[in-house]
């Protein structure tokens, strides 16, 4: 939202001095620069809703075996355990959040939000958020371009890819939109909704990425899960205005501020963390063998 501003400062003064909500500006963006029809918009975002439902259901009612075998029906497993840590709702918000990003593991239909590696987040989080609250699919529309927002000045100003800022800058990013998008479906301020963004960040900061073998499975499906649960301790607390204390713009400085100095085997390299364990090599040769054997011999057609 370049040319309307360039952090979460200047999206409130521009709300602010227009009376908007925070979504409408984010519509502006999308018509201005990308020329978009704004029943075009609406239109794909009922679908990329659609889509994220469709993904929880699948990742748990379908067999989500990768083909590493590093991911076998997780989701399922949380899902139908009989013992809940917390909270019947706590465990399904979890097993969606698992569920939605096997999906994406073993190679189904997902939406990037932001990231196909984060995509397990934002359907965990809404859809279990409106089924608690009963909420319209339109508040959740305009849920999600809140968080596309969020996304937007993110990626500008710091990073949204594991590549260039670790696991922070997705699925940290994710769970940030997520959080804000709760607040927000609410009737959260828009104080209260960057501050659910600036706490989130706070948790999130810092963590690295190491994909086994590098592939975005382990770790990353059950990071889905544990930032979905970041996502609504955030929420919570901002709601309750709690203050996050460091502004959220100085938040998303600092999460690129550690993504630049992050080495290099911490960003999907799989030269690093949890990749570079003995089992993580282990597991990444036995993958590697495997890619190998389904090569054709020379000269087979």
């Amino acid at each position: 939202m370049s040319f309307l501003f360039d952090d979460f400062k200047g999206w409130k003064s521009y709300c602010e001095a227009n009376d908007m909500k925070l979504f409408e500006p984010v519509i502006e963006y999308e018509v201005q620069q990308k020329q978009r029809d704004e029943e075009f918009i609406w239109a794909s975002l009922e679908n990329a809703y659609t889509v994220m439902k469709e993904a929880v259901q699948t990742g748990l009612t379908e067999d989500m075996t990768s083909r590493s075998g590093m991911i076998n029906n997780g989701a399922k497993k949380v899902y139908n355990h009989p013992v809940t840590v917390l909270s019947k709702e706590f465990q399904v918000l979890i097993s969606r959040a698992l569920a939605a990003k096997e999906v994406n593991s073993c190679m189904g239909r997902v939406v990037a939000a932001p990231t196909a590696g984060a995509s397990g987040i934002i359907p965990g989080v809404l859809v279990t958020f409106q089924e608690l609250h009963d909420v319209s699919d339109r508040k959740i529309h305009e849920g999600l371009l809140v968080s596309a927002g969020i996304a937007l000045i993110m990626e500008k100003r710091a990073s949204i890819a594991g590549a260039v800022g670790g696991c922070q800058a997705e699925t940290g990013s994710a769970a940030a939109m997520a959080s804000g998008a709760i607040v927000y479906c609410l009737g959260g301020s828009i104080d209260q909704v960057f501050n659910a963004v600036a706490i989130t960040i706070q948790c999130m900061l810092g963590l690295i990425c190491d994909p086994v073998a590098g592939l975005v499975e382990v770790p990353c499906v059950v990071r889905n899960a544990s930032a979905a649960a970041i996502a609504n301790s955030s929420a919570q607390i901002a709601l309750a205005n709690v203050n996050a204390v460091i502004p959220v713009d100085e938040c998303v400085e600092a999460m690129g501020e550690v993504g630049q100095s992050m080495e290099t085997r911490y960003k999907e390299t799989a030269l690093g963390g949890l990749a570079a364990t003995i089992t993580g090599q282990a597991i990444s040769k036995k993958v590697l063998i495997q890619d190998i054997e389904m090569l054709p011999d020379e000269g087979e057609e």
